[in-house]
């Protein structure tokens, strides 16, 4: 196994966080602040999201902030809804959404090197397409970050009451049902009705001082980086969107960020910490979505855990390849790598990694950003599993822990396993019911269960085994020339804090 390193980035090592309880949330620690969501909800994948941000945007009162990755006013928002598709797309709808309502602010925040992105990937920036959106309607560019950084939050929040967070960018590429069939005719780029490949991914919604902390983490974005200062908005009715179900209400919810060191301000790596607290936490099974698998530190604390008698499974969805040949060379070859770390470790047989696959063979995209925690934890975010996101973008995470002497605990424990039995019966293409069977059929092993439920042929979850790497591709990974590390590594003091508990 590649031995453990110090980093030689950040900030000097502190403490572990005080987990005597057993708690993985630790504000200052594993998440910034813990506030009560009214109500929370979960979207997975973008066509019910987007159709219900226009929704909401449209009921706006007084502001409504974008903080994104990217950006595209072109694309549609509700292209399964009767009328044209030109009032659809997302750009008319909040220039409607101004005109329609004199007090209503809009401002939209996109990473600066999104315009670069945005030609890169055969978009035209939006910078250009709203370069004469009416007053009340902002847009800016965000650089204040590192060299090499970027802004990769995914958020909106509206009236200070009501706020999403997650994954998904509102931009093209993205919109897709949870079918995710072979070619869909309403999947496509603004400009092309060529279908776009399926695409998963997952965000949130939540309402209540949550929303308002969302707010507040919108707000300093904004200030930092146009320089000019919003107040909170006051005095503005609790506001839920009519027709979506919360998954929970009245829940505490946690939110983790990741922010670089730069201009006066300190590395800010909760992110990081709590994917090291759930791991060190675990004690039966570890449910992973994610973009990448591409963090050593990540990685090395997963074979950690692995290596026990007793020690937890561990499942992780991942796409088969990057989007784009850089994308690939950086995070590709980095998965190779600690693929083979953690299944060298994996003498108990309790590590899986598998990619969607549609009714027709085709590979799902995954964007989505999940962790689940045995049955008492629920992250979702916008934060992938490479070294940039725990110390060099920006990003941010909502997370839900169901501790043990809550007296609503069966109920949030139901929420958290029947998320996971979602996902899952999305990719196996049967019902979270069916997961949920498959479970107990199997004396709770995830893994067996999954295996049970797995399809030869059709919609099903694939076992990834990486291609054939080069002597070039093994160099980039070895040095970590294109994701390195920035952050301290408390891996050994988190583990020992929570194997004392366990």
């Amino acid at each position: 196994m590649i031995e453990p390193r110090t980093s030689t980035g950040g900030p000097a090592d502190r403490s572990a966080p005080d987990v005597a309880d057993g708690v993985v949330l630790v504000p200052g620690e594993t998440c910034w602040r813990i506030e009560r969501a009214a109500r929370y909800a979960v979207f997975v994948d973008a066509a019910d999201y987007f159709a219900v941000l226009k929704k909401a945007v449209l009921a706006a009162q007084r502001r409504v902030l974008f903080i994104g990755w990217d950006f595209d006013p072109r694309i549609r928002l509700d292209p399964r809804s009767p009328g044209r598709g030109r009032d659809d797309r997302l750009g008319r709808v909040l220039e409607t959404a101004v005109r329609d309502n004199p007090q209503l602010e809009i401002g939209v925040l996109q990473w600066g090197m999104g315009a670069v992105e945005s030609l890169r990937r055969g978009v035209l920036p939006a910078a250009l397409v709203m370069r004469r959106a009416p007053e009340r309607l902002e847009f800016f560019g965000d650089h204040h970050h590192p060299v090499g950084a970027a802004h990769h939050q995914k958020i909106v929040v509206i009236d200070d009451c009501l706020a999403f967070a997650g994954g998904i960018d509102v931009t093209a590429d993205r919109w897709d049902t949870s079918e995710h069939l072979d070619r869909h005719p309403l999947r496509h780029r603004p400009t092309s009705r060529r279908s776009t490949g399926p695409w998963h991914d997952v965000t949130t919604l939540v309402s209540g001082p949550a929303a308002r902390a969302l707010g507040d983490l919108a707000r300093e974005r904004w200030e930092s980086g146009t320089g000019s200062r919003l107040e909170p908005v006051e005095e503005v009715e609790p506001c839920w969107p009519d027709g979506v179900e919360p998954l929970l209400g009245d829940v505490d919810v946690a939110i983790s960020r990741t922010r670089p060191e730069h201009g006066g301000t300190e590395l800010v790596h909760e992110i990081e910490l709590l994917w090291l607290a759930a791991i060190a936490a675990a004690r039966e099974v570890v449910y992973i979505e994610n973009q990448y698998f591409a963090n050593r530190r990540i990685a090395e604390a997963i074979a950690d855990r692995l290596g026990e008698d007793d020690g937890p499974e561990f499942i992780v969805v991942n796409p088969e390849s990057a989007v784009g040949w850089l994308e690939e060379k950086a995070m590709g070859t980095a998965r190779a790598r600690l693929l083979d770390v953690v299944r060298k470790a994996d003498v108990h047989g309790r590590f899986r990694i598998y990619v969607p696959v549609t009714d027709g063979g085709r590979p799902v995209y995954v964007h989505a950003k999940v962790l689940v925690l045995d049955d008492r934890l629920l992250r979702i975010g916008s934060a992938n599993l490479n070294n940039r996101s725990m110390g060099l973008d920006s990003e941010c995470d909502l997370t839900i822990e169901v501790r043990e002497e809550d007296a609503r605990r069966a109920e949030l424990t139901e929420a958290v396993l029947g998320m996971r039995h979602r996902l899952l019966g999305e990719h196996l293409g049967v019902e979270p019911s069916a997961v949920a069977a498959a479970v107990r059929e199997h004396d709770g092993s995830l893994i067996r269960a999954v295996e049970s439920l797995r399809n030869r042929t059709g919609r099903t979850l694939q076992p990834f085994e990486p291609p054939r790497q080069h002597v070039v591709d093994r160099a980039l990974a070895e040095t970590e020339l294109l994701d390195a590390e920035r952050t301290p590594d408390r891996w050994g003091r988190i583990k020992g804090s929570f194997r004392r508990r366990r």
